[in-house]
């Protein structure tokens, strides 16, 4: 490799999440140093995660078919959307293995102060989607933040015409905290002990 294929490997991985120019020059020679064991195989699986992999159209989860498996899951329970921010957080649910029904990704939370509205989140999709006869119920599992609360609130009174019952997860998720860093049992925990958002 010449240093401007390194110095290149280098730019794209300080662009990930936590690594910056020198974590991703450290991970840079680790790779080169096992190219057979490690970066040809990484090497491959991205490329075929970038041809196979697609956004789910019903809910925005990442799968190689569409609709994603989890909303093709005959399975789950049709009636119930849970909403999240983003895959990391319906990751998270999955892996507490509390919830049994379809989901929905808005892609982020409101925030004026990053210029974040109603129009650039998939919040019009889950208005849709609860017009469907099937759906009883919608969870806003967004993140215990000023964003999240205010996002919340935004797609509760959105939906204030239907006539699906709101609610939010409750007990076990802090004030300020995040989905993704929250163990299991404080999940599966704030599932069970969800409530109404209108008082009913």
């Amino acid at each position: 490799m010449s240093n401007s294929e390194i110095d290149h490997l280098i730019q794209l991985l300080s662009k990930l999440p936590g690594l910056g120019p020198r974590s991703a020059r450290r991970a840079t020679l680790y790779l080169i140093g096992r190219r057979e064991s490690l970066l040809a195989p990484l090497s491959k699986a991205m490329a075929l995660a970038a041809e196979n992999v697609k956004i789910c159209r019903t809910c925005g989860n990442l799968d190689t078919v569409d609709p994603c498996a989890i909303c093709s899951n005959p399975k789950r329970d049709q009636s119930i959307i849970c909403v999240v921010e983003d895959i990391a957080d319906l990751w998270a649910l999955e892996r507490s293995d509390a919830f049994r029904g379809r989901y929905h990704i808005l892609g982020g939370t409101l925030s004026a102060l990053d210029g974040i509205g109603p129009d650039e989140l998939n919040i019009e999709g889950l208005v849709s989607r609860v017009r469907e006869p099937q759906i009883t119920e919608v969870i806003l599992a967004l993140n215990a933040t000023v964003d999240g609360q205010t996002t919340s609130h935004y797609i509760s009174d959105r939906l204030d015409a239907s006539d699906v019952k709101i609610s939010r997860l409750a007990h076990g998720v802090p004030v300020g905290g995040e989905l993704d860093y929250l163990d299991d049992g404080t999940l599966s925990a704030a599932l069970k002990s969800r409530r109404s958002l209108r008082g009913d």
